[in-house]
């Protein structure tokens, strides 16, 4: 008996299909690589998205307010008011990520300072509250370039 046994050899293996505990943990490591280098860039793209609808917004302000001025011969009204604004959210439609208004002590007979204040998901933006002048000067008071918080 124990003969027959030797002689019959090692158990065979059934052939196995699936994956390895180290080739799943390869992936693993591979698409936690490519998100930490693809989440950021991500990020980085919505948020310029983001202040392409502001810049949008305060040009259409901007607008508004020459329109006014043609028609007005100045920024504020007879009675010393500015004009109310179409709008005070950007994007017009959907969540509300910028605030627009006048910036301080703005608007006078003579000039405007337009403003788009960030909120939700921008409030942390580099760029901070985005600017437009009646002479068209663009601005932003945080610590970004002005090329980057006003490229498109």
């Amino acid at each position: 008996m124990m003969q027959s046994r030797l002689a019959a050899g090692p158990p065979k293996r059934l052939a196995s299909s699936g994956f390895t505990l180290i080739e799943l943990m390869i992936v693993v490591a591979i698409i936690g690589i490519i998100s930490a280098i693809a989440y950021p860039s991500y990020v980085d793209h919505v948020r310029r998205a983001k202040r392409s609808e502001a810049h949008t917004a305060l040009m259409e302000l901007a607008q508004h307010m020459e329109r006014f001025y043609t028609a007005n011969g100045g920024y504020l009204d007879s009675n010393s008011q500015p004009p109310a604004l179409p709008f005070s959210f950007a994007p017009k439609a959907g969540s509300k990520i910028y605030a627009l208004g006048f910036g301080k002590g703005s608007p006078t007979a003579n000039g405007y300072v337009l403003q788009a204040r960030p909120e939700g998901m921008m409030r942390d933006d580099i760029c901070g509250v985005l600017t437009l002048s009646h002479t068209g000067v663009k601005g932003h008071d945080e610590g970004a370039d002005l090329a980057t918080c006003w490229r498109r």
